[in-house]
């Protein structure tokens, strides 16, 4: 049981004997002793609209909370712990029913759930690094014939590179099949030197056809010229595809003559065939000035 005249932190409180009533505020150092968020991050709280105190001084600008307030400074210490963004922890503790901040929170769980995944996979991709540096994969030489492709083509960041991509290829795989077009090979890719070297290029993504097709919306009709490659096989998911890429450049620098010219890609097997990312199955081909018969 707490005197009277202290307040629950121990000390004397003005006016409470003759009053009689029960404090319930208590000053920013207390309060921040009590929910373990400094001084600082309280008044940061406050600036975002999350925690506002329950008494401004309007001479000295000191503040105080009040014991109610413990709780939810409670669940914006935790959410900030789960890296929760400013803005979803405000509509957190605005929203007015459980379902809409349940569903605010479980999306922050799943992102966090994501990264988690990502993390694990960038873990183990650096562990059979560092176990096996130079991986065994064949290089062959391949003659590529004249293409007569529908593609998308686009100066794109290598940061956007992804979801272009994603876009581009939903598109193409749409705009045939909606015309009833077949396709005579496989899907694939050219990518310029630039987007590597200087993170934004020409880009271009391509199903190869036989039969004619109405261009439409970001769809055309190419033709790639031919072209002399050396070509490696990458399987699996494009998280670690530049190894790959680097055993390739080994093979090119030591066995062939490296010409200017953009990579090309093959996809014949890719996510429109199957949703198992393990059984993809990526070409790399770099162009090259065969001097040998093969």
């Amino acid at each position: 049981m707490i005197p009277a005249g202290l307040s629950r932190w121990g000390r004397p409180q003005a006016g409470s004997m003759q009053t009689g009533t029960v404090q319930t505020t208590v000053p920013i150092g207390d309060f921040a002793r009590a929910t373990h968020l400094s001084v600082k991050a309280l008044r940061h709280y406050q600036e975002e609209g999350l925690l506002a105190p329950a008494e401004v001084d309007p001479d000295s600008g000191y503040r105080r909370y009040d014991l109610a307030q413990i709780p939810t400074a409670q669940v914006i210490r935790r959410l900030r712990d789960l890296d929760m963004p400013l803005e979803d922890i405000r509509g957190v503790l605005r929203a007015t029913d459980l379902a809409t901040r349940g569903e605010l929170i479980t999306r922050h769980l799943r992102r966090l759930e994501e990264e988690l995944s990502r993390t694990q996979d960038a873990v183990a991709s650096l562990r059979d690094l560092l176990e096996h540096p130079a991986p065994d994969l064949p290089v062959e030489h391949r003659s590529v014939p004249l293409m007569r492709v529908a593609a998308i083509s686009a100066q794109v960041a290598m940061a956007d590179l992804g979801p272009w991509y994603n876009g581009a290829f939903g598109e193409l795989y749409a705009t045939l099949s909606g015309q009833d077009t077949a396709l005579a090979g496989d899907a694939g890719g050219v990518f310029s030197g630039a987007l590597f070297s200087d993170e934004l290029g020409q880009a271009t993504v391509y199903l190869r056809v036989d039969a004619p097709f109405r261009a439409v919306g970001r769809v055309e009709e190419l033709e790639l010229p031919p072209v002399e490659l050396a070509v490696i096989a990458h399987s699996g998911p494009h998280d670690n595809i530049d190894r790959a890429y680097g055993a390739l450049a080994d093979h090119v620098t030591r066995h062939a003559l490296a010409i200017e010219g953009p990579i090309r890609e093959f996809y014949p097997v890719n996510r429109y065939h199957t949703g198992d990312s393990a059984r993809w199955r990526t070409e790399i081909g770099w162009p090259i000035f065969e001097t040998a018969p093969r």
